[in-house]
């Protein structure tokens, strides 16, 4: 009997349909990274059992725009840019999982479909939205990467503007902030399709990079504004006080992650 195949669905008996190919994923992007300080009751307000705030900094969140390409091991969506390209942006902040720093990331946008499917594959809470930063140039009007350049950075869903900034950079850095630099706890649930039943799957899971490069991040300023809307909460992490902003230019792979606990199939 002949099997459907795909990663993902529609499975299909080839198996092209597949909203995401099988990992290793491959991701080379621009990242503008401004990190605040909110009430940390906020962000305790969204870690779920058993995570807990972080010990140092605990109010610390890092709203990030990333404009990426992607793709599989074989790299054939980057001749097809369309499979390839897209941005998002994301708020993460920081918790601790049995004595141990994670990174979580509490919301998230981006605009193409296959995006937000690979990552709720990975426990990424991703909804679509219209994501839009400076990109840098060399020639014309476009900032080049030096010290007094300005990118601006906006997100928006459902016809409502989220958040909007803009970044001047001040100079070279040696890190490129550091709320989002550990390893990410996340959830993957899916409710069962039985009125009632609860969760079909309910994982906590750690993931990252399986390989890393960068370029010189570099150091700044921004100027952070996060707007109310009826269906979204990104302003509850209300900006109380600026640390700083980052620009960097990565490359990254994704290729699994580990299950931490389950709670419907007995693993962790």
């Amino acid at each position: 009997m002949t099997g459907v195949r795909g990663y993902f669905h529609p499975k299909t008996a080839t198996g092209a349909a597949s909203l995401i190919p099988a990992p290793p994923w491959h991701y080379s992007g621009d990242l503008l990274t401004v990190e605040y300080r909110t009430d940390p009751a906020r962000v305790r307000e969204l870690l779920p059992e058993p995570l807990g705030l972080a010990d140092e900094d605990p109010g610390a969140v890092a709203l990030i725009w990333a404009d990426w390409q992607s793709c599989a091991a074989p790299g054939l969506e980057l001749l097809d840019p369309v499979r390839a390209q897209y941005k998002e942006a994301f708020a993460v902040v920081r918790c601790t999982y049995r004595g141990r720093t994670y990174t979580r990331c509490v919301y998230i946008w981006v605009d193409k479909d296959f995006a937000l499917a690979r990552g709720l594959h990975q426990g990424y809470p991703k909804k679509l939205g219209s994501i839009h930063q400076t990109r840098p140039h060399p020639y014309g009007p476009a900032p080049r990467i030096e010290p007094g350049a300005r990118f601006g950075a906006t997100l928006a869903a459902a016809d409502r503007r989220l958040a909007q900034a803009v970044v001047t950079l001040r100079g070279p850095s040696t890190t490129n902030g550091f709320v989002n630099s550990h390893p990410m706890a996340h959830h993957r649930w899916l409710p069962s399709v039985e009125k009632g039943g609860g969760l079909a799957l309910d994982e906590l899971i750690e993931s990252g990079a399986a390989a890393f490069e960068g370029g010189p991040p570099w150091v700044g300023d921004a100027a952070l504004e996060l707007f109310e809307a009826p269906t979204e909460e990104l302003a509850r992490l209300e900006v109380r006080e600026p640390i700083a902003a980052y620009y960097r230019q990565v490359g990254v792979v994704w290729d699994g992650g580990r299950v931490l606990e389950s709670h419907t199939s007995g693993a962790g």
